[in-house]
């Protein structure tokens, strides 16, 4: 693939204010205590948020990158030294839900960068090769310019019936760009029951990667569409920013907040407005479990540390 390393009026989003309840366990028995797998190293010396960060800054400029926390993690010292690296640390004064801790960062990028193309990362997800990913991302960053009205969702060959997953239902063949599929979106599924996510795994579904690229203005009018309550919230709050007044108006906006959900919310209210690109030639995965971690790791040869070698 030829694709500019770096997009110009291109912004990051990075998702790291889950707390990884599933993984708290593991995560307690071998650290001995809590923390959200997004701040811990499973294999080398950096964090899965760190990977993270250091992918999304080899896509766009690093000063364009938005990092979202709650206010919890910060006071913690889970992030430290996060604050030092290039762009904005946003910490959210609570976790709402991933409608929130999408729409927020994107209210800073409308105020400064209406016209902007976006891309999100969440934070907690394993992919080998990185090289490869990031070819793809650039795709779907190119098809972004260009099918303006559409979300470019990154979509995974389903290969069993993850209780914890989103699926994705493809529809119509969209043509192939540098040799990838894609596809128009004809459903998702937020974490289908068993029976649905073995119906949908034989129908030849998707994994959602929950990796987007869409143009700011667009995902803002979806909001209205979905969420007009917290959209109307979020429109008052953004006359804030950069003023003495953000931060008080932060804390209102928490205030007045209800928790959403951005996949069954919006993903699978609008999905005609939806076109999804297949993440091929790619080992990724959500490492919300243990055996997943396992996994991986046994996939790309890397032998498993303490307490990954107990559970061989």
């Amino acid at each position: 693939m030829s694709i500019a390393r770096h997009f110009d009026n291109t912004w990051s989003i990075v998702l790291a204010a889950g707390e990884g309840e599933r993984l708290k366990p593991f995560v307690r028995e071998w650290l001995g205590c809590e923390k959200p797998k997004q701040f811990c190293s499973f294999i080398g010396t950096r964090s899965l948020l760190q990977h993270t960060l250091d992918r999304a800054d080899q896509i766009t400029s690093p000063s364009q990158k938005i990092t979202v926390i709650t206010r919890y993690h910060q006071q913690s010292g889970w992030v430290k030294g996060l604050e030092e690296q290039e762009g904005k640390v946003l910490a959210q004064p609570r976790n709402l839900g991933t409608g929130p801790a999408i729409f927020l960062p994107l209210s800073y990028i409308k105020r400064t960068s209406p016209d902007a193309s976006v891309v999100l990362f969440p934070s907690d997800h394993f992919i080998y090769p990185e090289e490869r990913f990031l070819d793809v991302v650039r795709v779907s960053l190119e098809l972004t310019e260009t099918l303006t009205r559409r979300l470019i969702v990154l979509g995974v060959g389903a290969s069993r019936a993850e209780l914890d997953y989103g699926f994705i239902q493809i529809g119509d063949d969209l043509g192939r760009i540098h040799g990838l599929r894609l596809t128009a979106a004809e459903h998702f599924w937020e974490k289908p029951d068993p029976d649905l996510s073995r119906q949908v795994l034989a129908s030849g579904a998707l994994y959602n990667t929950f990796i987007l690229t869409f143009k700011a203005e667009f995902l803002w009018s979806l909001g209205y569409e979905c969420f007009p309550t917290m959209m109307t919230h979020l429109d008052d709050f953004i006359q804030t920013i950069g003023t003495p007044a953000e931060e008080a108006a932060l804390e209102l906006l928490y205030d007045r907040l209800p928790s959403t959900n951005f996949s069954s919310g919006l993903l699978e209210i609008v999905p005609e407005e939806i076109a999804v690109l297949e993440l091929a030639g790619v080992l990724w995965s959500d490492w919300g479990r243990p055996e997943r971690i396992l996994e991986s790791l046994a996939a790309i040869g890397r032998p498993p540390g303490s307490p990954l070698a107990a559970r061989t």
